[in-house]
């Protein structure tokens, strides 16, 4: 059986949407010796000169103290990183790009370094580091994903917030903006979200004039125009549904249905395991219970987890004990 030596060292790193983080750990267990944290690390977002800067200074901080030289496997997991070679896949190329010109420049020169996508290091993140089942992720984007192997075997929604991403943080901030306008001019029913969304743009007290009204939230909506800007907005939602709103509370109820919905499209089997993941089915998620529900018709129950470093470990530490891994998880040469 191959053995890494007790000071050989992995790296898992976990870039998502809205930051990215990375670990360093013994090969042989133990909790990590170093984190670490950066900014956004979407690799289809993410310019890619910007990814390696992020990704340089993450890793430059938990390998400080010589260790990049005990590094011998590295596992990274990437929001926007697909499965590499297949048509359209640019974030795979950008992330393998920047990781290696990051990894480069702090002298890290280990025998394996593997990208993922950001699912993928998500559901290792589970008990066990199960090798089959589904992830649901919504944070500011939303996805189902099977897991297939320890690898992505399919997909449903993580479209992007123009054309998908139905349920995440995002529809759920751009849905509250389009109730309470449609309650503004009669559209649909009046909502205590109008002068919620209202002052969340800094308006303060809520303008009489319904026209000036609409155009605080329609500019407040235009100059916050990225997706991870306006979904901020989403816990001005959460609030109203808590107390009572019955718009607000129809938009969380269909956000969850929609999740369901996405993890239902991949034919989920009987009880198999699900991770969920993201701000608003993570852990203590304000959306879980009401997903938690629709999903009990097929006696899925979500495992949440914070991010998928841990997983990211996991999976490289498998590839440093080959023994312990399998099919794509492969394995790294140990050290001399």
């Amino acid at each position: 059986m191959t053995r890494t030596s007790p000071t050989s060292l992995v790296l898992g790193i976990d870039a998502g949407g809205s930051g990215l983080r990375a670990a360093v750990a013994a090969a042989d267990g133990g909790p990590p010796l170093a984190t670490a944290s950066a900014g956004a690390g979407n690799a289809r977002s993410v310019p890619e000169r910007l990814l390696e800067e992020r990704l340089a200074h993450a890793v430059g901080e938990v390998l400080a103290g010589g260790r990049a030289a005990r590094v011998r496997c590295v596992v990274a997991g990437f929001a926007g990183a697909g499965i590499p070679g297949t048509p359209g896949d640019g974030g795979h190329g950008t992330a393998r790009r920047a990781l290696d010109a990051a990894l480069a420049r702090h002298g890290v020169r280990a025998a394996d370094v593997q990208v993922m996508a950001d699912s993928e290091v998500a559901f290792a993140a589970a008990p066990g580091t199960p090798p089959d089942g589904l992830v649901l992720v919504a944070g500011t984007g939303a996805a189902a994903v099977r897991i297939r192997g320890h690898a992505l075997a399919a997909t449903a929604d993580g479209c992007g917030w123009l054309t998908g991403d139905d349920g995440s943080g995002f529809w759920i901030a751009r849905e509250g903006l389009r109730r309470a306008l449609r309650g503004l001019d009669g559209r649909g029913p009046a909502t205590v979200l109008l002068p919620r969304l209202a002052a969340a743009f800094g308006a303060g007290p809520a303008p009489a004039d319904p026209y000036a009204l609409r155009y605080v939230l329609i500019d407040g909506a235009r100059a916050a125009s990225e997706p991870a800007r306006l979904a901020r907005l989403c816990p001005v939602v959460f609030d109203a549904a808590a107390d009572g709103d019955p718009v607000a509370e129809g938009i969380l109820d269909e956000a969850a249905g929609l999740l369901a919905g996405s993890a239902a499209a991949l034919r989920p089997r009987h009880g198999e395991p699900l991770v969920t993941v993201g701000g608003l089915i993570g852990p203590a998620g304000p959306l879980l219970p009401r997903l938690t529900t629709r999903l009990s018709a097929w006696a899925l129950t979500p495992y949440p987890v914070p991010d998928g470093l841990p997983g990211a470990l996991a999976l490289a530490r498998a590839r440093a004990n080959p023994a312990a891994g399998s099919g794509r998880m492969g394995g790294c040469v140990p050290p001399a």
